[in-house]
């Protein structure tokens, strides 16, 4: 999907994941194709956009990509290895290379960790310097995504919904992971917070060099922060490409219909 040299740090390589519906019945099991075939690239330095509708799989396609839903068929790469099993050394190492930020920045943070604690955390998890250069790496996290020192002593139910996500971005670069996974991550701040956010995104891609695959339903967005886009629908990637390309001349009629209801405002 990417004109990109540098190799893969994630793929999906012809991805499924089913689920089982409640909606069967005792002897017929029904079941539900959340993710059907799908592939996709993502490169250091380079952002994915995946949009499309509620239901349409973006949010179990982010799932299989940092390492928490097995697909049920196809293969997914991490750095090249495929992934057969998750076990929790894989996860572990796995959590080195892709990260994520969930939605709601309320519900990610554990409402009773001071966001020093928070911060910590992932470093003492995976056991990364010692007591002092995890300090000094909780301060530096603070300070690039643009919050005061005074900021640590704080719990999460003392900032704002910005603030709040800023956290959860800082968390998410603990580790300093090749990729990150950012599943809707302005949908549940204020309309003035949704801008300062996503540049914020972006110039954190530019200073890190990282991958981002950032998921959203509103496709004008996306537009903003993308170099490739995905879209789906009903599990399927309907079309793809460059973000120029498919925003200013789409070749699918969802695309189309996406494009024409959304409004141009973040």
């Amino acid at each position: 999907m990417s004109t990109t040299t540098n190799p893969p740090v994630v793929e999906l390589c012809g991805v499924h994941v089913v689920f089982k519906s409640r909606a069967g019945t005792l002897f017929k099991a029904k079941h539900v194709h959340a993710v059907d075939d799908v592939s996709v690239q993502v490169h250091r330095g380079q952002t994915v956009g995946i949009v499309g509708e509620s239901g349409s799989g973006k949010s179990t396609m982010a799932k299989v990509l940092v390492g928490l839903q097995p697909p049920t068929r196809g293969e997914v790469r991490f750095r090249g290895d495929v992934v057969t099993r998750y076990t929790p050394a894989v996860r572990k190492k796995v959590g080195r290379v892709v990260s994520v930020v969930f939605q709601d920045p309320a519900t990610a943070l554990n409402a009773r960790m001071t966001v020093r604690d928070a911060l910590r955390d992932p470093l003492d998890v995976h056991r990364v310097g010692d007591a002092a250069s995890r300090e000094a790496r909780v301060r530096d996290l603070v300070h690039l995504v643009g919050l005061p020192s005074s900021a640590l002593e704080a719990m999460p139910g003392q900032l704002s919904g910005g603030q709040r996500q800023r956290v959860a971005i800082a968390r998410a670069l603990a580790l300093e992971p090749d990729v990150v996974v950012a599943d809707e991550p302005t949908s549940a701040l204020d309309v003035s917070v949704r801008a300062q956010i996503l540049n914020l995104l972006a110039d954190l891609k530019a200073e890190l060099d990282l991958g981002m695959v950032f998921i959203s339903h509103d496709i004008q967005t996306v537009r903003h922060v993308s170099d490739e886009i995905v879209v789906m629908r009903a599990g399927r990637v309907v079309e793809s490409g460059p973000a120029a390309r498919v925003l200013d001349d789409p070749q699918d009629s969802y695309t189309r219909t996406l494009l024409a209801a959304a409004p141009a405002l973040l």
